[in-house]
């Protein structure tokens, strides 16, 4: 871990609040898919959906961690749906990436409306609404106690933003990545479907792969891997369910290798 910001006063507070959170958790990146802020429509954006999930962010950073975003931007456009109806594939994937800056943008409204400052850092360069996307200015951010949204993927298209998220987690030495979902955890197929589904606890990277679990991408899997880089899977919509989760507690699925 980077250190944190001089201000000693500053540096008491946070070892304060951070009282009994594991130390595995004291930076790290919340992935957020697009349909999750949905709410119960079927397009665009649900305002009491995007709060409740701020006001979960805000309660984690006032417990002292240090958090980053990443939300996707599949409840505005997909670009492997474009692709499919006949567009480009890279153009759509462009499109998709400007789909998670709005997210990103409206996500800030609503961290900043519970007192979090927060920062939209975008990989693709558009100046009059976000920061360019720098490492070692971001991770300055997070070391000043600000919640970082990281906007328009990778940059590049043909990459998911679960590849962004577990890229910028790497890059910013984060000891987790959260994925936040419509269910608590990992299950054997959608519990929304299948009465029989199987919940896991644990499991391994190769085992979320050979049995194609579809958590995240494969190449969001690999990365963590490499990087070893713990995946703690839960339902983003349970009320505190992230500030939970970060204290040990409620229900999730962890993705480790083994011991």
């Amino acid at each position: 871990m980077t250190g944190h910001s001089t201000d000693t006063s500053a540096g008491l507070d946070r070892e304060t609040s951070l009282a009994g959170i594991s130390p595995e958790y004291r930076r790290v990146l919340l992935k957020v898919s697009g349909e999750a802020l949905m709410g119960a429509g079927d397009f665009g954006l649900d305002p009491v959906t995007v709060s409740a999930i701020a006001a979960d962010v805000a309660d984690v950073h006032r417990m002292g961690v240090e958090v980053g975003l990443v939300i996707g931007g599949g409840n505005i456009f997909r670009g492997i749906a474009a692709a499919a109806r006949g567009m480009e594939r890279a153009q759509g994937d462009y499109a998709g990436m400007l789909a998670t800056v709005i997210n990103a943008l409206m996500m800030q409204n609503a961290l900043e409306n519970c007192g979090v400052d927060t920062r939209v850092m975008s990989a693709i360069q558009m100046s009059s609404i976000a920061e360019p996307y720098i490492r070692r200015r971001a991770v300055r951010h997070m070391e000043k106690g600000r919640v970082v949204i990281f906007a328009a993927g990778t940059g590049n298209p043909f990459f998911t933003t679960d590849t962004a998220a577990a890229l910028r987690a790497a890059e910013m030495d984060c000891t987790a990545l959260f994925k936040g979902t419509q269910v608590d955890g990992v299950y054997s197929a959608d519990p929304r479907k299948d009465p029989n589904a199987t919940r896991f606890d644990e499991l391994t990277y190769l085992e979320v792969l050979s049995r194609d679990l579809n958590v995240m991408d494969a190449s969001a899997i690999s990365l963590a891997r490499e990087n070893s880089l713990p995946i703690i899977v839960f339902n983003i919509h349970a009320p505190g369910a992230f500030g939970k989760v970060i204290r040990g507690e409620g229900l999730f699925t962890r993705i480790i290798d083994p011991a």
